[in-house]
């Protein structure tokens, strides 16, 4: 029997708050990234689950069959493994969706570090406060 019930009843992975900081935008870019990784490993399992579970109903069916039983019995298992492979064609495309957005959140947090990090050394490593932003549009 599969298990359908989430493994964690933690919050989302990377709050949306006003946090905007500079290590605070890489933190939350790299749980994102790693919780979408963790996303596509568990979508790929239930893919390949529920895939032998549409192949393991075809066969089932044809064994329906040759046992002579009600013809009934046979469109309906077939219909279970029409329906399964279908989900799980459904769900590699989710998979394959998260892994995309896996990688580009990897992408997005790198460009971030290489416009913004070498700003954050300079800013975290001085003495004087910063001024406000809009300070210098005056």
């Amino acid at each position: 029997m599969s298990d359908l019930t989430p493994r964690s009843t933690s919050t989302a992975p990377a709050q949306a708050d006003g946090d905007n900081r500079y290590k605070a935008v890489q933190a939350k870019l790299s749980r994102l990234g790693k919780a979408m990784e963790d996303a596509g490993l568990e979508l790929e399992s239930l893919q390949r689950s529920m895939q032998a579970t549409a192949n393991d109903s075809g066969d089932i069916a044809q064994d329906i069959a040759n046992a002579q039983l009600d013809p009934r019995f046979v469109v309906l298992t077939n219909a279970v493994e029409t329906a399964l492979s279908g989900a799980a064609r459904a769900v590699r495309t989710l998979c394959d969706t998260a892994q995309e957005t896996a990688d580009l959140t990897h992408e997005t947090r790198h460009t971030h570090s290489r416009l913004y990090g070498a700003l954050d050394d300079i800013r975290s490593t001085r003495r004087e406060k910063t001024p406000k932003p809009g300070f210098f549009n005056r």
